[in-house]
Protein backbone atom coordinates (compact mmCIF):
# COMPACT_ATOMS: atom_id res chain seq x y z
CA UNK A 1 0.00 0.00 0.00
CA UNK A 2 1.13 3.60 -0.73
CA UNK A 3 1.74 4.86 2.90
CA UNK A 4 0.72 8.57 1.32
CA UNK A 5 -2.60 7.92 0.61
CA UNK A 6 -3.18 6.90 4.89
CA UNK A 7 -2.43 10.70 4.95
CA UNK A 8 -5.68 11.76 2.64
CA UNK A 9 -8.36 12.19 4.43
CA UNK A 10 -10.96 11.52 1.57
CA UNK A 11 -9.56 8.03 1.16
CA UNK A 12 -9.70 7.04 4.71
CA UNK A 13 -13.37 8.55 4.95
CA UNK A 14 -14.11 6.58 1.80
CA UNK A 15 -12.73 3.17 2.50
CA UNK A 16 -14.57 3.92 6.33
CA UNK A 17 -17.76 4.42 4.51
CA UNK A 18 -17.28 1.10 2.80
CA UNK A 19 -16.58 -1.07 5.47
CA UNK A 20 -19.17 0.48 7.12
CA UNK A 21 -21.57 -0.19 4.30
CA UNK A 22 -20.53 -4.12 4.23
CA UNK A 23 -20.70 -4.36 8.22
CA UNK A 24 -24.74 -3.47 7.69
CA UNK A 25 -24.75 -5.86 4.89
CA UNK A 26 -23.63 -8.74 6.95
CA UNK A 27 -26.08 -7.89 10.05
CA UNK A 28 -28.78 -8.05 7.69
CA UNK A 29 -27.63 -11.24 5.71
CA UNK A 30 -26.79 -12.89 9.37
CA UNK A 31 -30.18 -11.85 10.64
CA UNK A 32 -32.32 -13.85 7.75
CA UNK A 33 -34.71 -16.33 9.62
CA UNK A 34 -33.00 -14.94 13.31
CA UNK A 35 -33.65 -12.56 15.51
CA UNK A 36 -30.81 -13.22 17.67
CA UNK A 37 -29.77 -9.86 17.13
CA UNK A 38 -27.04 -9.64 19.70
CA UNK A 39 -25.57 -12.77 18.16
CA UNK A 40 -25.38 -11.40 14.27
CA UNK A 41 -24.02 -7.93 15.61
CA UNK A 42 -20.80 -9.64 17.28
CA UNK A 43 -20.31 -12.10 14.71
CA UNK A 44 -20.24 -9.63 11.97
CA UNK A 45 -18.04 -7.90 13.71
CA UNK A 46 -15.74 -10.85 13.98
CA UNK A 47 -16.39 -11.80 10.08
CA UNK A 48 -15.56 -7.69 9.11
CA UNK A 49 -11.77 -7.84 10.20
CA UNK A 50 -11.28 -11.12 8.38
CA UNK A 51 -12.46 -9.71 5.35
CA UNK A 52 -10.81 -6.38 5.64
CA UNK A 53 -7.73 -8.78 6.17
CA UNK A 54 -8.25 -10.58 3.35
CA UNK A 55 -9.19 -7.59 0.85
CA UNK A 56 -6.69 -5.88 1.51
CA UNK A 57 -3.80 -8.29 1.34
CA UNK A 58 -5.03 -9.14 -2.10
CA UNK A 59 -5.87 -5.84 -3.34
CA UNK A 60 -2.39 -4.24 -2.38
CA UNK A 61 0.53 -7.33 -2.12
CA UNK A 62 -1.11 -10.38 -4.75
CA UNK A 63 -2.00 -8.07 -7.41
CA UNK A 64 0.46 -5.69 -7.83
CA UNK A 65 3.45 -7.71 -7.11
CA UNK A 66 2.41 -10.80 -9.13
CA UNK A 67 -0.92 -10.26 -10.87
CA UNK A 68 0.15 -6.93 -12.38
CA UNK A 69 3.46 -8.25 -13.10
CA UNK A 70 2.38 -10.94 -14.91
CA UNK A 71 3.69 -13.81 -12.60
CA UNK A 72 0.88 -15.87 -12.53
CA UNK A 73 2.08 -19.08 -11.04
CA UNK A 74 2.86 -17.41 -8.00
CA UNK A 75 -0.27 -15.26 -7.94
CA UNK A 76 -2.07 -18.37 -7.76
CA UNK A 77 0.34 -20.28 -5.39
CA UNK A 78 0.02 -17.34 -2.69
CA UNK A 79 -3.56 -16.88 -3.53
CA UNK A 80 -4.54 -20.52 -2.28
CA UNK A 81 -2.17 -19.67 1.35
CA UNK A 82 -4.92 -16.70 1.49
CA UNK A 83 -8.07 -18.91 0.74
CA UNK A 84 -6.21 -21.54 3.78
CA UNK A 85 -5.28 -18.52 6.23
CA UNK A 86 -8.84 -16.65 5.53
CA UNK A 87 -10.47 -20.07 5.90
CA UNK A 88 -8.60 -20.52 9.50
CA UNK A 89 -9.79 -17.42 10.96
CA UNK A 90 -13.38 -17.45 9.39
CA UNK A 91 -13.64 -21.22 11.75
CA UNK A 92 -12.34 -19.24 14.49
CA UNK A 93 -14.89 -17.00 14.12
CA UNK A 94 -17.65 -19.17 13.70
CA UNK A 95 -16.20 -21.21 16.65
CA UNK A 96 -15.52 -18.51 18.63
CA UNK A 97 -18.90 -16.99 18.23
CA UNK A 98 -20.66 -20.82 19.30
CA UNK A 99 -18.62 -21.26 22.31
CA UNK A 100 -19.26 -17.04 23.75
CA UNK A 101 -22.49 -16.42 21.60
CA UNK A 102 -24.78 -19.03 21.80
CA UNK A 103 -23.84 -20.94 25.23
CA UNK A 104 -22.76 -23.97 22.93
CA UNK A 105 -26.14 -24.27 21.68
CA UNK A 106 -26.57 -24.76 18.05
CA UNK A 107 -29.88 -24.13 18.42
CA UNK A 108 -28.87 -20.63 19.10
CA UNK A 109 -27.28 -19.55 16.19
CA UNK A 110 -29.22 -17.73 13.07
CA UNK A 111 -29.12 -20.30 10.29
CA UNK A 112 -26.68 -18.20 8.10
CA UNK A 113 -24.02 -17.58 10.54
CA UNK A 114 -24.05 -22.20 10.70
CA UNK A 115 -23.42 -22.42 6.89
CA UNK A 116 -19.23 -22.42 6.81
CA UNK A 117 -19.52 -22.52 2.46
CA UNK A 118 -22.14 -19.56 2.72
CA UNK A 119 -19.64 -17.29 4.79
CA UNK A 120 -16.69 -18.23 2.52
CA UNK A 121 -18.70 -17.00 -0.67
CA UNK A 122 -20.10 -13.97 1.48
CA UNK A 123 -16.12 -12.70 2.71
CA UNK A 124 -14.98 -13.18 -1.13
CA UNK A 125 -17.88 -12.00 -2.54
CA UNK A 126 -16.38 -8.88 -0.86
CA UNK A 127 -12.84 -9.56 -2.12
CA UNK A 128 -13.92 -10.20 -5.42
CA UNK A 129 -16.09 -6.81 -5.29
CA UNK A 130 -12.96 -4.77 -3.77
CA UNK A 131 -10.11 -6.66 -6.23
CA UNK A 132 -12.61 -5.69 -9.15
CA UNK A 133 -12.88 -2.13 -8.31
CA UNK A 134 -9.10 -1.53 -7.77
CA UNK A 135 -8.43 -3.09 -10.84
CA UNK A 136 -10.80 -0.65 -12.68
CA UNK A 137 -9.02 2.24 -10.87
CA UNK A 138 -5.70 0.76 -11.89
CA UNK A 139 -6.92 0.61 -15.50
CA UNK A 140 -8.46 4.10 -15.87
CA UNK A 141 -4.64 4.98 -14.00
CA UNK A 142 -3.27 3.20 -16.65
CA UNK A 143 -5.04 4.85 -19.93
CA UNK A 144 -4.83 8.38 -17.96
CA UNK A 145 -0.86 7.57 -17.81
CA UNK A 146 -0.38 6.54 -21.55
CA UNK A 147 -2.70 9.30 -22.43
CA UNK A 148 -0.79 12.15 -21.32
CA UNK A 149 2.31 10.22 -22.00
CA UNK A 150 1.25 9.96 -25.41
CA UNK A 151 0.13 13.73 -25.71
CA UNK A 152 3.86 14.98 -23.90
CA UNK A 153 5.38 12.64 -27.29
CA UNK A 154 3.10 14.54 -29.72
CA UNK A 155 3.71 17.81 -28.18
CA UNK A 156 7.09 16.99 -28.09
CA UNK A 157 7.19 15.82 -31.92
CA UNK A 158 5.77 18.84 -32.81
CA UNK A 159 8.15 21.27 -30.98
CA UNK A 160 10.75 19.39 -32.99
CA UNK A 161 9.17 20.02 -36.12
CA UNK A 162 8.86 23.34 -35.43
CA UNK A 163 12.30 23.97 -34.66
CA UNK A 164 13.04 22.14 -37.71
CA UNK A 165 11.26 23.99 -39.81
CA UNK A 166 12.29 27.34 -38.19
CA UNK A 167 15.61 26.18 -38.87
CA UNK A 168 15.40 25.34 -42.46
CA UNK A 169 13.31 28.83 -43.15
CA UNK A 170 16.76 30.88 -41.47
CA UNK A 171 18.99 28.54 -43.90
CA UNK A 172 16.88 29.39 -46.85
CA UNK A 173 16.80 33.24 -45.90
CA UNK A 174 20.75 34.04 -46.57
CA UNK A 175 21.30 31.74 -49.59
CA UNK A 176 18.49 33.50 -51.16
CA UNK A 177 19.87 37.07 -50.06
CA UNK A 178 23.28 36.20 -50.58
CA UNK A 179 22.70 35.59 -54.60
CA UNK A 180 20.70 38.70 -54.92
CA UNK A 181 22.94 40.89 -53.56
CA UNK A 182 25.61 39.86 -55.43
CA UNK A 183 23.40 40.46 -58.46
CA UNK A 184 22.81 44.51 -56.76
CA UNK A 185 26.61 44.51 -55.86
CA UNK A 186 27.63 43.76 -59.98
CA UNK A 187 25.26 46.53 -61.04
CA UNK A 188 26.84 49.05 -58.60
CA UNK A 189 29.92 48.39 -60.07
CA UNK A 190 28.30 48.93 -62.98
CA UNK A 191 27.20 51.89 -61.80
CA UNK A 192 23.86 50.70 -64.26
CA UNK A 193 20.57 52.71 -64.05
CA UNK A 194 18.85 49.64 -62.95
CA UNK A 195 20.39 49.43 -59.71
CA UNK A 196 17.47 51.79 -57.85
CA UNK A 197 15.29 49.23 -59.75
CA UNK A 198 16.60 46.31 -58.46
CA UNK A 199 16.61 47.60 -55.00
CA UNK A 200 13.18 48.35 -55.03
CA UNK A 201 12.16 44.84 -55.95
CA UNK A 202 14.65 43.85 -53.54
CA UNK A 203 12.78 45.70 -50.71
CA UNK A 204 9.36 43.53 -51.62
CA UNK A 205 11.28 40.21 -51.58
CA UNK A 206 12.54 41.15 -48.11
CA UNK A 207 9.45 41.91 -46.50
CA UNK A 208 8.26 38.66 -47.73
CA UNK A 209 11.15 36.42 -46.78
CA UNK A 210 11.75 38.17 -43.20
CA UNK A 211 8.05 38.74 -41.97
CA UNK A 212 5.47 36.44 -43.91
CA UNK A 213 7.76 33.57 -44.32
CA UNK A 214 7.20 33.05 -40.38
CA UNK A 215 3.60 32.26 -41.03
CA UNK A 216 2.69 28.66 -41.21
CA UNK A 217 1.10 29.21 -44.50
CA UNK A 218 0.87 32.16 -47.15
CA UNK A 219 -1.45 32.48 -50.08
CA UNK A 220 -0.54 30.57 -53.15
CA UNK A 221 -0.90 33.64 -55.18
CA UNK A 222 1.48 35.31 -53.01
CA UNK A 223 4.02 32.72 -53.73
CA UNK A 224 4.00 33.14 -57.09
CA UNK A 225 4.02 36.96 -57.16
CA UNK A 226 7.09 36.52 -55.49
CA UNK A 227 8.15 34.44 -57.69
CA UNK A 228 7.65 36.81 -60.51
CA UNK A 229 9.34 39.49 -58.86
CA UNK A 230 12.99 37.53 -58.56
CA UNK A 231 12.05 36.84 -62.14
CA UNK A 232 12.31 40.14 -62.84
CA UNK A 233 15.36 40.71 -60.41
CA UNK A 234 17.34 37.98 -62.71
CA UNK A 235 16.51 39.46 -66.18
CA UNK A 236 17.88 43.01 -65.19
CA UNK A 237 21.15 40.61 -64.38
CA UNK A 238 20.79 38.10 -67.29
CA UNK A 239 19.86 41.34 -69.89
CA UNK A 240 19.47 39.61 -73.14
CA UNK A 241 21.28 36.13 -72.41
CA UNK A 242 18.08 35.30 -70.79
CA UNK A 243 14.60 33.73 -71.93
CA UNK A 244 11.98 32.85 -69.65
CA UNK A 245 8.34 32.01 -69.98
CA UNK A 246 6.13 31.61 -66.90
CA UNK A 247 2.56 30.13 -66.82
CA UNK A 248 -0.15 30.50 -64.23
CA UNK A 249 -3.45 30.20 -64.88
CA UNK A 250 -5.59 32.57 -61.86
CA UNK A 251 -4.90 31.40 -58.65
CA UNK A 252 -7.95 31.25 -55.98
CA UNK A 253 -6.92 33.52 -53.03
CA UNK A 254 -8.02 31.15 -50.20
CA UNK A 255 -5.06 27.94 -52.01
CA UNK A 256 -2.58 27.96 -48.83
CA UNK A 257 0.32 26.80 -49.17
CA UNK A 258 3.95 27.33 -47.08
CA UNK A 259 5.97 30.10 -48.20
CA UNK A 260 9.63 30.12 -49.79
CA UNK A 261 8.63 26.42 -50.76
CA UNK A 262 8.83 27.17 -54.45
CA UNK A 263 11.36 29.45 -54.66
CA UNK A 264 14.14 27.42 -54.48
CA UNK A 265 13.54 25.81 -57.21
CA UNK A 266 13.38 29.16 -59.29
CA UNK A 267 16.13 30.16 -57.48
CA UNK A 268 18.29 27.07 -58.59
CA UNK A 269 17.33 27.40 -62.04
CA UNK A 270 19.18 30.71 -62.25
CA UNK A 271 22.17 29.72 -60.33
CA UNK A 272 22.86 26.55 -61.85
CA UNK A 273 21.27 26.81 -65.22
CA UNK A 274 24.32 26.97 -68.27
CA UNK A 275 23.74 29.16 -71.63
CA UNK A 276 23.31 27.37 -74.53
CA UNK A 277 23.98 28.87 -77.76
CA UNK A 278 23.61 32.20 -75.92
CA UNK A 279 20.51 31.90 -73.97
CA UNK A 280 19.44 30.27 -70.64
CA UNK A 281 16.17 29.18 -71.19
CA UNK A 282 13.94 28.99 -68.25
CA UNK A 283 9.92 27.41 -68.22
CA UNK A 284 7.68 27.51 -65.39
CA UNK A 285 4.54 26.31 -65.06
CA UNK A 286 2.11 26.52 -62.14
CA UNK A 287 -1.27 24.16 -62.23
CA UNK A 288 -3.91 24.04 -59.91
CA UNK A 289 -6.71 20.84 -60.13
CA UNK A 290 -9.21 20.88 -57.59
CA UNK A 291 -7.07 20.95 -54.35
CA UNK A 292 -3.76 19.25 -56.19
CA UNK A 293 -0.92 21.86 -57.51
CA UNK A 294 1.31 20.89 -59.95
CA UNK A 295 4.67 22.70 -60.90
CA UNK A 296 6.87 21.89 -62.88
CA UNK A 297 10.11 23.77 -63.75
CA UNK A 298 12.87 23.10 -66.44
CA UNK A 299 15.97 24.93 -67.26
CA UNK A 300 19.05 24.27 -69.69
CA UNK A 301 22.43 23.24 -68.75
CA UNK A 302 25.56 21.62 -69.90
CA UNK A 303 26.23 18.16 -69.04
CA UNK A 304 29.75 19.07 -67.74
CA UNK A 305 28.51 21.87 -65.33
CA UNK A 306 25.86 19.63 -64.16
CA UNK A 307 28.93 17.04 -62.66
CA UNK A 308 30.46 19.10 -61.02
CA UNK A 309 27.56 21.54 -59.34
CA UNK A 310 25.39 20.66 -56.28
CA UNK A 311 21.79 20.84 -55.47
CA UNK A 312 22.75 23.33 -53.08
CA UNK A 313 21.51 24.33 -49.99
CA UNK A 314 17.81 25.86 -51.04
CA UNK A 315 16.77 22.73 -53.03
CA UNK A 316 17.80 20.19 -50.00
CA UNK A 317 16.17 21.97 -47.49
CA UNK A 318 12.85 22.11 -49.55
CA UNK A 319 13.19 18.28 -49.45
CA UNK A 320 13.41 18.08 -45.80
CA UNK A 321 10.54 20.72 -45.72
CA UNK A 322 8.14 18.85 -48.01
CA UNK A 323 9.50 15.51 -45.99
CA UNK A 324 7.82 17.61 -42.78
CA UNK A 325 5.08 19.26 -44.05
CA UNK A 326 3.06 17.08 -46.68
CA UNK A 327 4.86 14.00 -46.00
CA UNK A 328 2.17 11.25 -47.89
CA UNK A 329 0.98 14.46 -50.02
CA UNK A 330 3.63 15.36 -52.51
CA UNK A 331 5.81 13.86 -54.99
CA UNK A 332 8.75 15.43 -56.09
CA UNK A 333 10.57 14.39 -59.34
CA UNK A 334 13.92 15.72 -60.72
CA UNK A 335 15.21 14.29 -63.87
CA UNK A 336 17.88 15.77 -67.07
CA UNK A 337 17.24 14.50 -70.60
CA UNK A 338 18.40 16.60 -73.88
CA UNK A 339 20.17 19.64 -71.77
CA UNK A 340 17.09 20.63 -69.55
CA UNK A 341 17.03 19.97 -65.81
CA UNK A 342 13.63 19.15 -64.98
CA UNK A 343 11.92 19.67 -61.67
CA UNK A 344 7.88 18.51 -61.12
CA UNK A 345 6.37 18.94 -57.78
CA UNK A 346 2.71 17.84 -57.21
CA UNK A 347 1.35 18.24 -53.69
CA UNK A 348 -2.17 17.21 -53.05
CA UNK A 349 -4.68 17.99 -50.44
CA UNK A 350 -3.47 20.81 -50.46
CA UNK A 351 -6.61 22.49 -49.08
CA UNK A 352 -6.90 20.17 -46.05
CA UNK A 353 -2.97 20.30 -45.19
CA UNK A 354 -2.64 21.98 -41.80
CA UNK A 355 1.27 22.93 -41.53
CA UNK A 356 3.56 24.65 -38.96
Amino acid sequence: MNLSKLNNSSFILIHLLFWISIWFFFVYFFSYNSNNTNYVTWFSSFLLPVTMITSYFVVYYLIPKFLLTKKYIFFALYSAYTLVFSTYLIIVAILGSFIFLSDMEVKNMPPMSRNYVFILILVYLVVFIVSFISLLNHNFKTQTENKELQNKILETQLQIKSQELNYLKKQIHPHFLFNTLNTIYGFALKQSKDTPDIILKLSNLLDYILYQVNKPQVSLKEEILHIKEYIDLEKIRFQDTLVVSFKSEDIPDYVQIAPMLLMPFVENAFKHGSLIDGYLKVNIKVHLVEDQLQFEINNTYLNDDIKSNKEGIGLENIKKRLNLLYKNNHELQINNSDNMYIVNLNISNLNNQKNV
